[in-house]
């Protein structure tokens, strides 16, 4: 019975997207933060151009500078990819253009030098990264304006339900969609979580975590029209997996080799 309740809810909060609006998400594999190893920095310019010789879209991750700048950069801090302290919020853009990415004559780009680069030549996603304790609006909003008059196939995506439904509500040409993970968590508590974000995100795709594959969720919101995306694919193992339960992988490694 709650099962069902779930089913109709979702259908009433969160209606399919538009198959045109959504369908070039499907049959693609993403390079995960662009095609990088064997010296090639994640989420590099360098690794960007790789994957586009590859015919590969791309994946990548968007976080804000204290100038209210989206800047292409992973994690919080600064010392896992170029050696130094702080957090990339309380850079400034301009000062991080000329902070070099380890081993790379690379530097931390803007998003919007990211899509110059690309200028169409690959399906992108980009990842906002988000806390909880930090306002989503200038971000998405940064993100926004750089999207301005981008004439290629892009896609927004975040674990905060937020971000998807700024996306839905402020920008809505935007395709916007959800990241989620279960951590192999499939208690109640844990479905009704599951749900709830889902409803207050609104998103027009999901990005499913592959360990939590398959699940009967995605196999739902897939049949309703929802294209699903897997990450992160880091084997043949797991492409097949992916293969067998998703619309296209994010991957990198031995997952872009399978």
């Amino acid at each position: 019975m709650l099962s069902l309740l779930f089913a109709l809810l979702d259908r009433f909060l969160v209606p399919a997207p538009p198959e045109a609006r959504v369908d070039w998400l499907r049959g693609k594999t993403y390079a995960h933060r662009g095609l990088h190893g064997n010296g090639i920095v994640e989420n590099s310019p360098a690794a960007f151009s790789l994957a586009i010789e590859r015919g590969l879209g791309i994946e990548c991750d968007v976080q804000r500078t204290a100038d209210g700048q989206a800047v292409v950069y992973h994690d919080w801090d600064l010392e896992r990819l170029t050696g130094r302290n702080g957090a990339v919020i309380d850079q400034r853009a301009e000062d991080l253009a000329r902070v070099p990415l380890s081993g790379s004559t690379d530097t931390i780009p803007t998003i919007r030098q990211f899509l110059d680069q690309v200028a169409g030549r690959a399906p992108v996603l980009i990842e906002i990264k988000s806390k909880r304790d930090i306002r989503v609006s200038p971000l998405c909003l940064a993100v926004r304006r750089a999207l301005e008059g981008y004439q290629g196939q892009v896609a927004v995506m975040s674990f905060d339900p937020r971000v998807s439904r700024w996306f839905g509500r402020y920008s809505p040409r935007i395709v916007h969609g959800l990241v989620v993970t279960e951590e192999g968590k499939r208690t109640l508590l844990a479905t009704l979580r599951l749900h709830l974000a889902f409803w207050q995100a609104r998103p027009q795709f999901l990005a499913w975590d592959v360990r939590d594959l398959p699940s009967k969720f995605v196999a739902t919101q897939r049949w309703r029209g929802f294209p699903v995306l897997t990450w992160t694919v880091r084997s043949a193992e797991l492409a097949q997996r992916a293969a067998d339960c998703a619309d296209g992988p994010i991957a990198e490694g031995a997952g872009l080799a399978a």
